[in-house]
């Protein structure tokens, strides 16, 4: 058996924590030390990043946060404007994995401060270039190039974890823990989402585009491995709202409806040229785009935003807003259950979503189905509950 001895438990006053298996473990610490958050959402990040690879074919990054996706994407190109909100220049290069991470971490910015990242591919050093200047507690990856881990082993001053796993480790058929002394099998849930999932159209519209199949497919592995229950919106490769762990399904629906709308009004023209002081730093942009966002219009907010701004702004009024988000189309979302009433699929229609995914089964799918198509969107039972506890 090889252990591996953890700085503490989930709480500090756990004082004694360890991970073992019994031949040996499939991860290395090659730099800081890691902890007992930090190897679960170490673990259920990288299986999430080498399924979205399966899938999809591209590289594939996360950025998780209490064992949860914040953000998870694959290497598709960014364009001009996600370069500038995600405060990547247009002159840094990028590689396709620094591509997939940059999306991951900028799917939620906020929700990603000091989270752990997952690649699906060796780090190269476009990717740790671009990990040492955010603020992360560590990362989780098949392998290092040499200059990408003297990088990455320099960040908080030797404490970053690095974690290198042996990507040809199949675990046990068979998912086993203990809870309050009693101990719970089951089998390992080993689906993978694959285009036969999207044959089941129940709407009236079927044009189903090979993007929208891929987004739907980035939101639901993403669900595999989001506490339940949850819906994720996705689009361009990547999640832009994530509702984790939410009772009902209408407060996930709306939560990450809601960061999704954040996500969108993140490229509004005015945002993008908010006239922040240069010595801002990333997360303080952050911060302050995140007020803006949501600041009540009428509030005079211009005295305690001087610090940040060269100039006076106004934030956006709610009638704004919503007009810009009229202009929001192509949305994929995905549920991990079923939709029990229509009122899920009104509030994803007013976050721009046209392609639905969920398993069906619900006493009121009729209903359902009819609402999507009263809005002429597409709507496919792909007849997999994927909850995740």
């Amino acid at each position: 058996m090889e252990t591996l001895t953890l700085k503490y438990g989930i709480n500090p006053n756990q004082k004694e924590a360890f991970v073992s298996h019994p031949d040996a473990l499939p991860i290395k610490v090659l730099s800081g030390r890691a902890g007992y958050i930090n190897l679960l959402d170490a673990l259920n990040a990288w299986q999430l990043v080498s399924e979205l690879k399966e899938t999809t074919g591209y590289p594939a990054a996360a950025s998780f946060k209490h064992v949860s996706p914040a953000g998870a994407a694959i290497a598709v190109p960014l364009t001009d404007k996600e370069r500038k909100m995600y405060f990547v220049s247009s002159k840094t290069e990028l590689s396709p994995l620094a591509t997939a991470y940059i999306r991951a971490r900028g799917a939620d910015r906020m929700s990603s401060f000091g989270d752990f990242i997952a690649l699906s591919d060796e780090c190269d050093v476009p990717t740790a270039k671009a990990i040492s200047r955010e603020v992360s507690d560590g990362i989780i990856a098949p392998g290092y190039s040499a200059e990408a881990l003297e990088i990455l082993k320099a960040k908080k001053k030797g404490a970053y974890t690095v974690i290198e796993i042996d990507a040809s480790y199949k675990p046990s058929e068979k998912d086993v823990r203990t809870i309050f002394g009693i101990t719970f099998t089951q089998d390992r849930n080993t689906y993978v989402p694959s285009d036969e999932d999207f044959e089941k159209i129940v709407t009236r519209n079927t044009d189903l585009p090979e993007s929208a199949k891929l987004d739907l497919k980035v939101a639901m592995t993403a669900l595999k491995y989001t506490q339940s229950n949850s819906v994720v919106y996705a689009y361009h490769g990547q999640t832009i709202g994530v509702g984790a762990g939410q009772q009902s399904r209408l407060h996930c629906t709306r939560l990450a409806g809601d960061k999704a709308d954040r996500w969108n009004l993140r490229q509004s023209d005015r945002v993008l040229s908010l006239p922040f002081r240069k010595e801002l730093t990333r997360n303080e942009k952050d911060n302050v785009i995140e007020q803006y966002l949501t600041e009540e219009p009428e509030t005079d907010v211009t005295a305690c935003w001087e610090k940040y701004f060269t100039e006076p702004v106004k934030p956006l009024t709610t009638e704004e807003k919503k007009e810009y988000l009229k202009t929001v189309h192509g949305i994929s979302l995905a549920s991990d259950a079923f939709f029990p009433f229509s009122d899920n699929i009104l509030r994803a229609i007013r976050s721009g979503v046209d392609y639905i995914s969920e398993p069906g089964g619900s006493l009121r799918d009729d209903e359902v189905i009819a609402c999507a198509d009263e809005h002429n969107k597409v709507m496919v039972f792909n007849r997999y509950r994927l909850f995740h506890h």
